[in-house]
């Protein structure tokens, strides 16, 4: 197999959207190594039934090496990942293309640079991932050096990290979910106001109740609540006893859930990857993403 043949390296559903995303642009197929998780597994059944142009796909827990050794070139959904970092270490891939990995791009972008350690923020690292992340860094670079390194993402990550990126011979492309716009059957009739559930309560950055007290009140007197994935059953009763709020499990990510509205909406979330990402996946059906008390028309963010 050559070795510029490309396996999309992926644990989320972000990810996988961002590996779809890249074969449409590329047009052409790319196998997948997805990590085996409920989440994963619906959103890959979701993007095939829509076309993706995606080839087998591989679940697997822990690190692919087989997989990843028979292909030259990684879509890598987590630079971040002490598993990535020690993969990279060991196998060298002759290219390696970096996706949105939610909000954690610009930090990674950062990374890149040195103007942040190589480690994920806000989290203590330990043990062989803190041990081989020079190795990995010093193999990214090397690889950028060559112009065999690159990131394809959604968020805009400024004139002067960009200047910067090209300068060390990083690739960087823009998407605007395009594909998945296109791809998208029409929205289930949600009506109009969308309030995105959150796991800041989960990740204990945010009291239950206050987190309850901001959904009252982005609901007003009627909305439909699509609960974050990772969120608890706990939380999820609790915000089911609310009133005028309907819950809609989809099981998807949001940005397929809403690919395919047709009609304005007023979405309401909290800070997250989705202040992106949905006014690009929105754009041009006059929807309007508000966070706290910002709020942004669809279609402003688009690169």
């Amino acid at each position: 197999m050559a070795r510029e043949d490309v396996l999309a390296w992926v644990e989320s559903p972000l990810q996988l959207i961002g590996a779809a995303e890249w074969a449409a642009a590329h047009r052409t197929t790319v196998p997948v190594a997805g990590r085996l998780t409920p989440q994963m597994s619906a959103t890959a059944d979701e993007l095939v039934a829509r076309g993706a142009r995606f080839g087998a796909l591989e679940p697997y827990l822990g690190i692919p090496w087989s997989l990843l050794s028979r292909h030259g070139h990684w879509l890598v959904g987590d630079g971040f990942s002490g598993q990535f970092r020690l993969a990279a270490a060991l196998l060298r891939p002759a290219r390696v293309t970096f996706l949105d990995d939610g909000a954690q791009a610009i930090a990674y972008a950062d990374a890149l640079l040195g103007r942040l350690p190589y480690a994920r923020p806000h989290v203590e690292e330990r043990g062989l991932t803190t041990l081989v992340a020079p190795f990995a860094a010093e193999f990214v670079q090397r690889r950028a050096g060559a112009r065999r390194a690159g990131m394809f993402t959604a968020f805009d990550l400024g004139a002067d990290r960009l200047d910067a990126l090209e300068d060390r011979g990083f690739g960087i492309r823009r998407h605007d979910f395009s594909w998945t716009r296109a791809a998208a059957p029409a929205a289930p009739g949600l009506g109009r106001r969308i309030v995105l559930g959150s796991a800041l309560p989960v990740d204990g950055r945010m009291l239950l109740v206050d987190y309850l007290r901001w959904v009252r009140d982005a609901a007003a007197d009627g909305a439909v609540y699509l609960p974050h994935r990772r969120e608890t059953t706990e939380q999820l009763d609790a915000v089911a006893t609310l009133p005028h709020v309907r819950v809609h499990e989809a099981g998807l990510p949001v940005e397929l859930v809403l690919a395919g509205a047709r009609q304005p909406m007023d979405v309401h979330t909290l800070p997250s990857t989705t202040t992106t990402t949905l006014p690009l996946v929105l754009a041009g059906t006059g929807a309007c993403v508000f966070t706290g008390q910002a709020r942004r028309s669809a279609g402003t963010a688009a690169p």
